[in-house]
C-alpha cells in the first residue's frame, strides 16, 4: 500500500506524533521486515530531513547494511566498533552530539555530525540489528527522538 507521508507540527514532538500513526499504517498487514524497514527509513528521512537513516542487521557476528535512505554507507561493522557496534554490544540506545568525540567512531561520511542508534529486536526479543539515524547538524538528537524512535521500532519485528 503506497502512501504519502505528511509530517505536521512545529515542535519535534508534534512532528513525531504526526508521523507515528502514518508509519503504523504503512506497516499494518505487511509481514516482510525488509519492506517495513525500507518504509520506516523513507518516512523518517523525508519526514524529518535527516541526513541518513538506515538499518544494520546482525549476520555472522557483524552488522551488515540493510535498507537505508541517504548517501552510500559502510557495509559491515564489527560488534563494539563505532556507535552502531557499541549500541549492539550494550543493547541500548546511544545518542552522540558530536560524532568526532565518540571513541572509535566510524566515519561513513564526513558530513555526519551527530547520531542516534537504537537496538532492533526479533520475535524472541533478541537484538537483531540497529537503526542508525545521522544528522549533518551537531546535537540534533535528544530524549524526544529516543522516545519516538523506540515507539516506531516497537511497531514491527525483524
Amino acid at each position: 500500500m503506497a502512501e504519502d507521508i505528511a509530517v505536521k507540527g512545529n515542535s519535534k514532538e508534534e512532528k513525531y506524533q504526526s508521523l507515528l500513526p502514518q508509519i503504523q499504517a504503512l506497516l499494518q498487514g505487511e509481514p516482510d521486515p525488509i519492506a517495513n524497514m525500507a518504509n520506516i527509513c523513507a518516512a523518517l528521512k523525508y519526514g524529518f530531513g535527516f541526513f541518513w537513516v538506515g538499518f544494520y542487521l546482525i549476520k555472522e557476528e557483524q552488522l551488515v547494511l540493510g535498507p537505508f535512505q541517504g548517501p552510500v554507507a559502510c557495509t559491515r561493522i564489527h560488534k563494539g566498533k563505532g556507535v552502531c557496534g557499541t549500541s549492539w554490544q550494550k543493547n541500548e540506545t546511544i545518542i552522540v552530539d558530536d560524532v568526532d568525540t565518540f571513541p572509535g567512531h566510524i566515519a561513513c561520511s564526513a558530513l555526519s555530525k551527530s547520531e542516534i542508534v537504537l537496538p532492533v529486536y526479533n520475535s524472541k526479543k533478541e537484538i537483531a540489528g540497529v537503526l542508525d539515524v545521522d544528522s549533518e547538524h551537531y546535537a540534533a538528537f535528544d530524549a524526544t527522538d529516543k522516545l519516538y524512535l523506540e515507539q516506531i521500532l516497537s511497531t514491527f519485528i525483524i
